[in-house]
This record gives structure tokens, C-alpha cells and sequence, in this order.
């Protein structure tokens, strides 16, 4: 019976304290760094009376024999005992709320004295005394150990975007107690969204736990992924932790104060890590210049250059102000548009991986290079120019800084261009003419062989060749002489090349050209059908020879007038319609004579037959 009013009483506390005062602190011990901060959250819950409730903060020393000492109050001003007094009043030692019934006790710097038990006590505002009113923590002040160093530090001289920077930081702890370190790179820079004051942005860290962890500001996260942004941890001289950071292309961005900070944790016995000791090491100003700003890219020679058909073509293309070479990738590009402008069109390239590629002119690859003499100069070597080489030239340098090997997707940091240079050829004057001859004798007819001749006449200086073109354009009313435009829409049937090729271009007809003579050609059609009468023409082009004994086009051609072809019928083709017409007619009149007959002996036969039977 007694058993059940002990557990009836019980229950009764029980339920009474459902609705009692309840005063919270985390549990200890707390290990705190000395000359580092201390914040210890204080809750009550549970209460009657206002919202906000009064906290008072007692420490018990260890070597106080257990004397209480005030520290703090929030009603009180004259609550902290001579020891506290004076951080109280400078606010070293003061009280934070987070709310009404929740506040901390905040100790700026901690001294070793700072040791012992520590009281959170909330004067009662209830009608009746229930639960409790306060709640201690025993707060552990252990020595600072924690070394931060630095190897090199920033010399403030202005580097080139795209160079390589390499930082290393030092960090250590010596501590009974089981704790952990962490490392941050960081910068401070004028420039960002931030505009006032400085701009802290964190590049990269080795959290408590040894991961490794991108900045959230700026592109740091997608060029860690890319690898251009990392942190190494290894083992230094008398067994120091040494934290590098590597940034393999800076950018303009990249400008600023950088520093390193080290951090020493410890995992409180409520499972979360505390930050109890932190410092920063200064690693210097550094300046990344843009690209924009110390690029030149020329061409050598400057101005212009004069030559020969035949001679050797040589330009170089000579770049400065990149950075290291060996952290950027290069692509040069040489271009060149005619005399009087036009179109820009590539004539080879150097890839970032040295590959050499040709462009509009694909016979170059046989006939130039284009290679790398030393670090910043490039050129262009043509063996034996020709007229069509002539024009303005022009090196365009494309920049992937601390990129050595970029994809083939990547875009340029930047691509500049050099002054043009005017490359002139001194050509021997060279004229030629070309006339068109069909001969009419005897009369063309369809299914006989026609012949054209064209007549070149050519005055030049040196060894000439000539190729010639043979042209037709379809059957319509054109007037005498007249020549085929471009807008004619002419079609090339044949060509003789210069070095005696031929090339026939077949619409379906059996042809042939040869050269008769030194000045004569010929294109013969066999078998002319309808479809092979309309306007001729011949195009002769001069080819002439350079010093080393190559042929080249010297651009000079000339074209006939047409020449218009009209195929008769033949004598055969000519009989066959009436010879159609008169069998048909004879055919008739003979089945109709025939049917005539047949119906006039069929009628007298039956008058016959009807007489017998009478």
C-alpha cells in the first residue's frame, strides 16, 4: 500500500514539473582557448511571468575553495564582483539575448583565471517555486598553441594574367586535448559586387576534416573542377603540416591582399565542433595585370615587302608581353585578303599542340611552312610566291592563358592582331588575245563532227604556257560578237591545262581538245546533237616560269567572242516525214478500195441468191 502512494506522489512531481522551471547550459567540460573567446548559451523554459526573463552569471574557481564570484547580470549594473568589474564595463565580459528567455555569456578574451564552473541563474518570476533556477558548466581554459607561417610571401610586383601562383602556409597545434585544424586561403580585393570596403572572398579550404572545399563567391567552384584552382597538404620541416595553394592561370580578377587562415577545433560532448583558436598570416599584395593591357602582337617585316615571282616569301610574327610561356597555349594564325581589300582569309595556323594547318591555298602545304623559331616568334615561309600570293598580310595571336592544353571548346582569353603587311610581286608584263573560229564548210548537220578552234597570241618576256577554257552557253537570241558575262552563265566543257592535262567535263556529248598548234586549240564535239547548238567561247589563261623552274599563273587571260552553232537537219531526217505521210496515204485509199469492192460483190450476191429461190 505504501509501495503505491510513493508512486502516486511521484507521478504527481511528475506532472507538476511538466510546467516547472527548467534552466539549460551545454554539457561539459567546455575546453576554450586562452586569449580567444567564449560564448556559452544559457535557455530557461517552463516559467511564469514576462517573456523576458533576467540572467546572472557566477564563476566557482577551482582554487576559490568554491566562493562564488559574480560575473555578470542583465538587471543588475553592480552585479560583477571586483575581478569582472572592469571587463564589464569595457564590454570584454558582457550578455548577448538571442531572445527573451535566451541569452549567452560572452568572455572576448579569455584569461587562465577564466577557469572553474561557471552558473547560469534566472531570478524567479513564478507564483510558486518548481524546477530549477539554475544550471552550471564546467569551462576547461587550456594554452594556445596554434603556429601559423608562412614560406614566401608576395614581393607586390605586377604579374601577367595567366601566370602560375604558388602560396604556402604553415599550421600547427600542440594540445593535450584532441583537436583539429583547419586551413583557409582567402583574399581581400577593392573590386567585386561589394562596393564598399574590402571584399573578403575565400578561395579554398582543408576543413576539420580534411576536405577540401572551393570558395561559394567569384568562379572558384567551376575552375577548382577544372583544375585550375587546388590545395595540397604535406609534411614540412620538423613535422609542420604545409598547406600549398596552387592557381594555375590567375585572372584580373585574382587582384587583391591575399592571407591564410588557420583554424583549431574540438568537438564539444554534445557532438559539435567548436571553434576555440584562430589566426591570420598576411601573404602579401598582388597585381594580375589583364592580357589586354600587355599583349602586342607585330609583324616582321613592318610595312611592306617587294618580289619577284619565283622568290621565297618569309615573315615572322613575334609576340610579347604573355607571361611565362610554358603556362599559356598559343594559337597563330596568319591571314591575308587582296590588295584592294576583300574578304580575310586564313593561309595556315599553328595550334596550341603545334599542329600546323594549311587554309584557302591547300597546295601550300607542299609548297611553305610554317613553324615556331623560338618562344614568342612564329612565321610564314613561302618557297616561291606567285601573283595570287599577293596582298595584305597579317599574324592573329589567340591566347589561352595558364592553359597549356586547352579543349577544343574552350574559348581564348583574348586574340589580338597585328599591323597588316603589304606583300607586292613585280610581274613582267604579259598581254594575250584569243579569237574564236568555226569553220562552216562543208554544211553542219546533226550526227557530223564540229570543230572549234581558238587562237591565242601571247607576248611575254620569259618561257610561257597557256591553258585554255572552252565555254558554251544554251541556245537563245544573243546579238553578234558578244561575249559570255559571268551573269551567262556559261558552261565550262573542257580545259587544256597549261602542262598539256585535259579535262572534259562531259553534258552527255563525245568530245576531244588537243592543241593543233603553238597558238591554235581545238575542241571537237563527235556525233553533234540538238542539244550541242548554242554560243562558244574559249578562255586562254598564261601560266609563265620562275627561276626555279615552277609554273605559275600570272592572272593575265583573255576571252573570245562566241561563236554560235546551228546543226541542220540531214537529207535522210529531211524523206522520212513524207516518206511516213505517202505510204500512210496509200495504206488508205488501198484498205478503202479494197472495202468498197468487198461491199459492192457482197450486195450482187445476195440479189442473186434471192432470184433462185423465186
Amino acid at each position: 500500500m505504501a509501495s503505491r502512494w510513493i508512486a502516486f506522489i511521484a507521478l504527481l512531481w511528475e506532472f507538476q514539473c511538466c510546467v516547472c522551471r527548467e534552466v539549460t547550459l551545454p554539457a561539459g567540460p567546455l575546453y576554450r582557448v586562452a586569449g580567444f573567446s567564449l560564448s556559452l548559451p544559457c535557455a530557461v523554459s517552463g516559467y511564469e511571468g514576462p517573456r523576458t526573463q533576467d540572467f546572472e552569471w557566477y564563476l566557482y574557481r577551482e582554487d576559490a575553495e568554491g566562493r562564488q564570484i559574480g560575473v555578470v547580470s542583465t538587471r543588475d549594473a553592480g552585479f560583477p564582483y571586483a575581478p569582472f568589474q572592469g571587463r564589464v564595463q569595457a564590454g570584454e565580459v558582457r550578455v548577448e539575448r538571442d531572445s527573451g528567455d535566451k541569452a549567452r555569456l560572452i568572455i572576448q578574451r579569455l584569461r587562465s583565471d577564466d577557469q572553474g564552473r561557471y552558473e547560469c541563474y534566472t531570478p524567479s518570476t513564478d507564483s510558486r517555486f518548481l524546477g530549477n533556477y539554475s544550471s552550471s558548466v564546467v569551462v576547461k581554459v587550456i594554452p594556445d598553441t596554434l603556429l601559423i607561417t608562412h614560406s614566401r610571401i608576395l614581393s607586390g610586383q605586377p604579374v601577367i594574367e595567366g601566370t602560375e601562383l604558388q602560396l604556402t602556409c604553415a599550421a600547427s597545434v600542440q594540445s593535450d586535448q584532441h583537436t583539429h585544424v583547419s586551413v583557409t586561403f582567402g583574399v581581400r580585393s577593392s573590386r567585386g559586387p561589394e562596393s564598399l570596403g574590402h571584399n573578403l572572398r575565400e578561395i579554398i579550404a582543408v576543413d576539420r576534416e580534411l576536405r577540401v572545399t572551393p570558395g561559394h563567391s567569384g568562379t572558384y567552384g567551376t575552375r577548382y573542377r577544372d583544375g585550375e584552382i587546388a590545395v595540397e597538404k604535406r609534411k614540412g620541416d620538423g613535422g609542420r603540416d604545409l598547406y600549398v595553394l596552387k592557381m594555375s592561370a590567375l585572372a584580373p580578377e585574382d587582384s587583391g591582399s591575399y592571407f591564410c587562415e588557420a583554424a583549431q577545433w574540438i568537438r564539444d560532448p554534445d557532438g559539435k565542433w567548436e571553434r576555440i583558436a584562430q589566426r591570420t598570416m598576411e601573404l602579401g599584395n598582388l597585381t594580375v595585370q589583364p592580357l589586354a593591357e600587355t599583349l602586342i602582337v607585330r609583324s616582321v617585316p613592318e610595312g611592306g615587302v617587294s618580289l619577284r615571282p619565283g622568290a621565297p616569301l618569309r615573315l615572322s610574327c613575334q609576340v610579347s608581353g604573355v607571361g611565362a610561356w610554358k603556362r599559356s597555349a598559343l594559337q597563330v594564325q596568319w591571314m591575308r585578303r587582296g590588295p584592294a581589300g576583300g574578304v580575310e582569309v586564313e593561309v595556315a595556323r599553328v595550334d596550341p599542340d603545334g599542329v600546323v594547318a594549311w587554309g584557302d591555298d591547300l597546295s601550300r602545304a607542299g609548297g611553305g611552312s610554317m613553324e615556331k623559331e623560338a618562344d614568342g616568334i612564329f612565321s610564314l615561309g613561302l618557297f616561291s610566291v606567285r601573283p595570287a600570293d599577293a596582298g595584305l598580310y597579317r599574324c592573329a595571336v589567340s591566347v589561352y592563358a595558364g592553359r597549356k592544353t586547352p579543349a577544343p571548346e574552350s574559348p581564348a582569353t583574348i586574340t589580338q592582331r597585328s599591323e597588316w603587311v603589304t606583300v607586292s610581286l613585280k610581274t613582267e608584263e604579259v598581254r594575250v588575245s584569243a579569237s574564236i573560229d568555226l569553220p562552216r564548210r562543208p554544211l553542219l548537220k546533226r550526227g557530223s563532227t564540229v570543230t572549234l578552234l581558238c587562237h591565242v597570241s601571247v607576248e611575254a618576256s620569259g618561257a610561257s604556257r597557256v591553258e585554255v577554257q572552252w565555254l558554251q552557253k544554251p541556245e537563245e537570241p544573243a546579238r553578234k560578237d558578244a561575249t559570255l558575262s559571268e551573269d551567262s552563265k556559261g558552261r565550262l566543257l573542257a580545259t587544256l591545262t597549261h602542262d598539256g592535262l585535259t579535262l572534259i567535263y562531259s553534258n552527255g556529248s563525245d568530245m576531244s581538245v588537243d592543241r593543233v598548234s603553238a597558238g591554235c586549240f581545238r575542241l571537237r564535239i563527235f556525233s553533234a546533237a540538238e542539244e550541242d547548238q548554242g554560243h562558244y567561247q574559249c578562255r586562254a589563261e598564261v601560266w609563265a616560269q620562275d627561276p626555279r623552274g615552277g609554273w605559275y599563273s600570272t592572272g593575265t587571260e583573255a576571252q573570245s567572242v562566241t561563236a554560235h552553232l546551228y546543226l541542220y537537219a540531214r537529207v535522210t531526217d529531211l524523206l522520212l516525214l513524207p516518206l511516213v505521210i505517202g505510204v500512210s496515204s496509200a495504206l488508205f485509199v488501198g484498205i478503202l478500195i479494197i472495202a468498197t469492192v468487198t461491199c459492192c460483190f457482197m450486195n450482187r450476191l445476195a440479189r442473186q441468191r434471192s432470184r433462185i429461190r423465186k
